[in-house]
């Protein structure tokens, strides 16, 4: 692996949902508390002040992800045929036991009693049935920690075996506000493709998910626009406006992004399109913010979901999550 990242400009960085939308909050001075399953020099080095953190792990140990991202026009040629990238993108691969068992610490009851925001990620990793159903059972156990009001926001990924999510939903929706995922989630939970500027075809979406997902708040982010549908919709839009201010400011600048920088993000003008469509949705129960317009000839593709979440979770730890109960 590091063979191959030789071959191109690389960097070495740290990433999980939990993790990234950590160190998002920490560039603007924003205190939080990870719960991690490895640990290593990397982490200990990278890890900024602002970020505490618990382990379920008994030693060191590194388990990389490779991560390729590419920018718009960018051409690979395989034997005769040669492939031009439509849009910026990036692809992940992994191989990380300690993520697939996502043994919980026996510290976690003790800091989720002093919680107000939680953010739940990574069980999409896991791969033996058996093995998330008990920890699912552990985990529901631990919530119960929670002071009374806390705010619980889950964040969808691709699973490696798609069946189990349904395992997960059935585990936690009742203990889940916000459940948060991007286009590409989306669209798999349906299985079909959505026209992200229709507007029709946006709410028929929205409908269909919540009969699949029936929580409390959906949340979905697009590159277009964010919205959220249901219970809460009206109070997430100045979290979904922080969500797509962070996930733009690194889209823009990357990992070390300065506060003057995510502020400059903010006055960005609003994308049209996805502007129009927030417009034409926006009613009872159903929120949509425009993302911003933004053109960069070398942008920063990975962990922008992370980030987003982050940025969502960072406006509403300002605004205070008491509006939520």
């Amino acid at each position: 692996m590091e063979t191959f990242a030789s071959r191109f400009p690389h960097k070495v960085t740290l990433g999980g949902t939990g993790v990234r939308a950590g160190l998002a909050l920490a560039r603007l001075g924003m205190p939080s508390t990870l719960h991690l399953v490895s640990v290593n020099e990397h982490f200990r080095r990278l890890l900024p002040a602002e970020c505490s953190w618990i382990t379920s792990a008994e030693h060191d140990s590194i388990e990389p992800h490779v991560i390729v991202q590419w920018e718009e026009g960018a051409r690979v040629r395989v034997g005769d045929t040669e492939l031009v990238a439509p849009f910026p993108n990036r692809l992940i691969y992994v191989n990380d036991p300690p993520n697939s068992e996502m043994r919980l610490s026996t510290d976690l009851p003790e800091v989720l009693a002093e919680a107000h925001i939680v953010l739940l990620s990574g069980l999409n990793a896991m791969q033996d049935e058996g093995l998330l159903a008990a920890r699912l059972t552990e985990l529901r156990s631990v919530l119960d920690a929670l002071p009374g009001g806390a705010f619980v926001y889950y964040e969808d990924a691709g699973f490696h075996r798609p069946a189990l999510s349904a395992l997960v939903r059935t585990a936690l929706l009742d203990r889940i506000d916000v459940y948060g995922m991007n286009e590409d989630e989306m669209q798999a939970h349906l299985g079909r493709g959505v026209d992200l500027l229709d507007p029709v075809a946006v709410r028929k979406s929205l409908g269909d998910l919540a009969v699949i997902i029936p929580a409390r708040t959906l949340v979905v982010h697009t590159k277009y626009w964010a919205l959220a549908a249901g219970k809460h919709a009206e109070q997430c839009a100045p979290a979904l406006a922080g969500g797509i201010a962070m996930a733009s400011t690194r889209y823009r600048y990357g990992d070390d992004f300065t506060v003057e920088q995510y502020a400059g993000t903010t006055d960005l003008p609003l994308n049209e399109v996805g502007a129009v469509l927030a417009a034409a949705i926006s009613g009872p129960g159903l929120r949509a913010v425009a993302a911003r317009a933004i053109s960069v000839r070398t942008p920063t593709t990975v962990g922008l979901g992370d980030s987003f979440v982050g940025g969502f979770l960072g406006a509403l730890a300002t605004e205070g999550a008491s509006v939520w109960t």
